[in-house]
């Protein structure tokens, strides 16, 4: 195995076991504001059990989420320095930007949240859940923007030493396939959110406990769950898939296997594509859709991948062409899913629905299977390029870590990620298995007493 194989493998494992945490702290942030804003104007205790019930699951995601991201920050310096050293000018400042201003906003207002309930007012408590939400999508819009240059560098100079350095802050900020990027990602955590705690209300109604709080549960993640599913597809995925087209056809071409330029393309459902023969095995294709999807216009050209070099190509063909099928496929699951659900909710029957809150139940882990494939998706199809048509992979890694060492840490990081994997497994079912009220019911037995 090649130096720059295990240097790729190495990060593609570390930013994806890690980006298990962010996805669902970026989405429950959103729904515990929601659950707090509810139980602020009506008063209702069991909604605000709930928020601080959610609030301690966050915490322990929010744990996670740190200590698996740090290693990254590491190896941009020990597997990536060359392309460090030549990009560090631009995407040094929205990283630092990240640390500074966001993680420690969230951190700060996550420990009042927590630990100041008795000590807040109500107003200051809700409060300390909205500046949470900000500091966690604030520091996943600095990240987004960061992999936004890599993708579609703008606002750059090339210094007389070869290093880029930023020339306009705004344009790097206000980069258009970071913005588009930044809200298809931040739908894709909130239907993460919402399949979790939609999960946990159906678990607690299968087992007839907790019923008020699984209700609530329920009610919150379907309906933030519709609306997020169905924006997942059209207008953010929509959207970002035609900026995708326009600036990077080898990806489309690759993510639909269109090996061949054509006028009113066919989106292909089913297939395998084969690079030795230059085309789709046993495919099931609707024709027209892809010219329409992405030009509005069912006889409208695609370029395939017959007009762009080969040394251009998307390195891992075959995994972008599964990874986006897979994220398009259970894309459309969650919405089929969800609008049965909202459905069956809004005509309540959901409560007593066993199919559909066994559905609800056993779909939990899919949005992980969905928001992984689909940053796969991004990063496969920018390859070969680490710097869109400005440096190539090959060109970036730390050629003077040898394999053998790059090989040693990765398998380091696998053990150490898998205990913390089993960490977070037992600290998030101990609370699941408590359920809401029970520090009120402790509580209470303790003044009973």
């Amino acid at each position: 195995m090649t130096s720059e194989l295990i240097h790729r493998l190495q990060f593609a494992f570390t930013v994806t076991f890690h980006y298990l945490f962010p996805q669902l702290t970026m989405g429950l942030a959103l729904l515990i504001v929601a659950l707090k804003t509810v139980a602020l104007k009506t008063g209702g205790e069991e909604w605000d059990r709930a928020a601080r019930f959610w609030g301690r699951i966050f915490g322990i995601n929010f744990i996670l989420g740190v200590v698996t991201g740090i290693p990254m920050e590491f190896e941009f310096g020990t597997n990536w320095a060359r392309f460090s050293r030549i990009s560090g000018g631009v995407i040094g400042q929205p990283l630092a930007m990240e640390g500074v201003f966001s993680f420690f906003l969230e951190s700060a207002f996550l420990g009042l949240f927590l630990y100041g309930e008795k000590r807040l007012s109500k107003k200051l408590h809700w409060f300390s859940a909205v500046m949470v939400w900000l500091g966690s999508w604030i520091s996943g819009f600095f990240i987004i923007v960061t992999d936004a240059w890599m993708q579609h560098p703008v606002a750059y100079d090339l210094s007389t030493g070869g290093q880029f350095q930023v020339n306009s802050f705004w344009k790097l900020l206000l980069n258009p396939w970071g913005l588009l990027q930044y809200i298809h990602n931040m739908t894709g955590a909130v239907v993460t959110g919402s399949f979790v705690m939609a999960a946990v209300g159906a678990y607690y109604l299968l087992e007839r406990r907790d019923l008020a709080y699984g209700r609530i549960f329920l009610k919150v993640g379907v309906i933030a769950g519709v609306i997020s599913s169905i924006a997942i597809v059209f207008p953010t995925g929509d959207l970002h898939g035609r900026y995708v087209a326009r600036h990077q056809p080898a990806a489309i071409a690759g993510m639909e296997g269109l090996f061949k330029t054509e006028s009113g393309a066919g989106m292909v459902l089913i297939g395998q594509p084969n690079e030795e023969t230059g085309q789709i095995d046993n495919p099931i294709v609707v024709n027209d859709v892809l010219s329409f999807l992405i030009y509005g216009t069912t006889r409208a050209e695609v370029k395939g991948l017959d007009q762009i070099p080969r040394d251009q190509w998307p390195t891992a063909l075959p995994l972008l062409y599964y990874a986006y099928h897979i994220m398009a496929g259970l894309g459309t699951w969650f919405v089929l899913l969800m609008i049965a659900a909202a459905l069956l909710l809004w005509r309540k029957r959901l409560y007593t629905a066993h199919w559909a809150l066994w559905a609800l139940l056993l779909s939990f882990p899919l949005p992980y299977i969905a928001n992984t494939a689909g940053w796969m998706t991004a990063e496969l199809g920018r390859q070969p390029w680490l710097i869109y048509g400005l440096m190539r992979t090959s060109e970036g890694y730390s050629n003077t870590v040898s394999a053998g060492n790059g090989l040693f840490t990765l398998l380091g990081f696998m053990g150490l990620y898998v205990l913390l994997g089993l960490l977070f497994t037992v600290l998030v079912y101990r609370e699941i298995s408590h359920g809401p009220a029970s520090k009120a019911r402790i509580a209470e037995a303790v003044h009973a007493d």
